[in-house]
């Protein structure tokens, strides 16, 4: 039997990167980080319920300059998260398929996202 040497579909060759893929990874990987970032949720409820030693090293960490980056990047994933599951479920029901509206939405969800951590971290 002889195996052919056929290319793969799409072939990576004539695949042209596009705003869309890069939204929709981005999308997977801000699913992950708020899954393991709903993991400290219940580290800080029991640190501020029982206070202590434990709960002052917690809350000096959750305050520290360094803590805040990460506290940054998960709010944005929260709201990035939100948004594009917003324009998921307009296309459920079959709204904004062509490509200058994925486009579009893709580059709004990303500004709507900056613009809520923003005003997030600005009221905090």
């Amino acid at each position: 039997m002889t195996k052919e040497t056929r290319p793969l579909s799409p072939h990576l060759s004539v695949y042209r990167w596009q705003v869309t893929n890069t939204l929709s990874i981005i999308h997977r990987l801000s699913g992950v980080a708020l899954y393991f970032g709903s993991l400290l949720l219940p580290i800080w409820i029991f640190a501020v319920a029982f206070g202590g030693p434990f709960g002052d090293r917690i809350v000096f960490l959750i305050t520290h300059p360094f803590s805040v980056v990460p506290l940054i990047g998960l709010s944005f994933a929260f709201f990035y998260h939100s948004f594009n599951g917003i324009r998921h479920l307009l296309w459920d029901i079959g709204k904004g398929f062509e490509p200058n509206q994925l486009r579009n939405s893709g580059i709004a969800v990303v500004i709507l996202s900056s613009g809520m951590t923003a005003l997030f971290w600005w009221i905090i």
